[in-house]
């Protein structure tokens, strides 16, 4: 790119930083650049034209590389590093069946109780997932209204309006289940999840535990 073959007469050492410039003889022309100094030229245009192309040196909303340059400026250290934005996660909505490990459909009556079911079809186990925030989701029974929520102590219940204790953490886990932990209580310190035992009846979140299968759950698409 910068190739520059140098002649004997360039060779000769370059003057001190500050002294004048020899002039040359009458009748000869001008020395030649040399080549370190011409190959440094190409350079500096180098990385000019390459961050005006790229728009990598666009501070104040438009490109000033020369004056980056000349202040001394390194380009790639004045751009911000923007956070990777997950806010089209929040307010998606699935419609979900939620299949526990122990063979039971997650629902809730009109009453507000919680329970399992072994009713693939069961009106009050098709659920409304909502994606409130990144990692954490509503749950919401679709023909009742009403929302999953978990007390202080651990208890599941249906409540009529969505507050703090409706909010639940889903996670994936490595078996392709998911899991859902109340956001909002724990119980020393440790998560309290939603859990179906054997029977199909709900644990208290605080005698679950995330390896427990009871706490597992498949999300279903409706038939």
């Amino acid at each position: 790119m910068c190739r520059w073959t140098a002649s004997v007469a360039h060779l000769r050492p370059e003057p001190a930083l500050g002294a004048p410039a020899a002039a040359a003889p009458p009748g000869r022309p001008l020395p030649l650049p040399s080549a370190a100094s011409l190959c440094l030229a190409c350079f500096t245009l180098l990385l000019v034209t390459s961050g005006t192309a790229t728009g990598a040196c666009a501070p104040g909303g438009r490109n000033e590389p020369l004056q980056m340059l000349a202040s001394g400026v390194n380009c790639s250290w004045t751009l911000e590093r923007h956070t990777r934005s997950y806010n089209h996660l929040e307010g998606d909505v699935r419609l979900r069946r939620l299949y526990s490990a122990n063979k039971f459909f997650l629902c809730i009556d009109k009453t507000g109780k919680v329970d399992g079911t072994r009713r693939k079809n069961y009106a009050e186990s098709l659920m409304e997932i909502r994606s409130v925030s990144v990692g954490v989701v509503a749950i919401k029974s679709v023909s009742t209204g009403l929302y999953l929520a978990m007390s202080k102590k651990g208890t599941l219940f249906g409540s009529v309006k969505y507050n703090p204790s409706c909010k639940f953490k889903e996670r994936i886990e490595e078996n392709g289940y998911n899991t859902y932990a109340s956001l909002r209580w724990k119980h020393g310190g440790r998560q309290m999840f939603v859990s179906l035992n054997g029977r199909g009846k709900p644990r208290r979140g605080h005698k679950a535990r995330r390896r427990h299968p009871s706490t597992h759950f498949l999300p279903m698409l409706p038939s």
